[in-house]
């Protein structure tokens, strides 16, 4: 009994300022804890993320052929829908008529289709307030050349900022995540009042620090699985605000509460909530 309470993970303590959000909506298909049939990044996704309680949803944004800004979260069509190739190559029109493709058993219990930014707005504005919305920035377009990879990457954010404006989505509501330091004063130009948010990879944490005090952005974006106390205590310590991706069991939640960020993108929205003392276990 002795060894078990000194084995056991410590209780994670309940900080009413954490913002949680579901991270590409609900997470990604999963058999068990929790099972989750609903795509990432698609409306039920970030519906049920929402239903749950959580605070928001990341979603993760591509440019269509015709520059019409859609949800996806792949890098090829192919990897979870009926459709070939990169969202670049294809019509919004086309893109909307795709189905979403997770495999057995997922496709029992899911028929999503893409949407688009603007679809997730309109809807989203009508809730009685308007919930929180990480845009992860996928601007690395694998279908274009060696070294244009990025050319659309203007008109990206020029969509981004219309759409905002359209549906009058409070700015501070937003956080964009990148991970180019070129496109922040794009970011910056357009949309001003707009929280901006650095991801750095684990093996470059200092380089990414580094740029992100330089740059003055607002956030930045770690990934669970490699977070440690002593990186977030750094960004804090440089006046940075922290967002960590990822984490589905209790085991994972722990750890990452333990590093204590300010936003958790999470693959388990109830698991986390009640952790927090915001969810119900039935």
């Amino acid at each position: 009994m002795v060894l078990l309470a000194a084995c056991a993970a410590p209780k994670p303590v309940a900080n009413p300022k954490l913002v949680v959000l579901g991270h590409a909506g609900s997470g990604f298909f999963t058999p068990i804890s929790p099972f989750n049939f609903r795509p990432p990044s698609s409306w039920r996704g970030v519906r049920h993320a929402l239903r749950l309680g959580a605070d928001g949803s990341e979603i993760d944004l591509q440019l269509s052929q015709d520059s019409v800004v859609m949800l996806y979260h792949d890098q090829k069509l192919e990897n979870s829908s009926t459709g070939h190739g990169c969202v670049s190559q294809h019509p919004a029109a086309e893109l909307v008529q795709l189905r979403y493709r997770g495999g057995w058993p997922y496709d029992w219990f899911q028929h999503e289709r893409p949407v688009t930014f603007d679809t997730l707005l309109v809807r989203l504005s009508r809730r009685p307030s308007f919930p929180r919305l990480h845009l992860d920035l996928h601007e690395d377009d694998l279908c274009l050349p060696a070294g244009h990879q990025h050319d659309r990457t203007p008109a990206f954010i020029r969509q981004i900022a219309r759409s905002l404006s359209r549906y009058h989505v409070p700015p501070q509501q937003v956080l964009l995540v990148t991970q180019e330091a070129g496109t922040i004063p794009l970011v910056r130009a357009a949309m001003p009042q707009v929280r901006i948010g650095l991801e750095i990879a684990s093996d470059e944490f200092g380089t990414g620090l580094r740029l992100a005090k330089s740059e003055k952005v607002h956030t930045i974006v770690l990934d669970a699985d490699r977070v440690t106390p002593d990186q977030t205590a750094q960004a804090r310590a440089a006046g940075l605000s922290v967002v960590v991706f990822g984490g589905r069991s209790a085991k994972d939640i722990r750890r990452v509460l333990a590093t204590q960020p300010n936003e958790i993108e999470v693959d388990n929205v109830k698991r986390l909530l009640i952790l927090q003392g915001r969810g119900k276990k039935h």
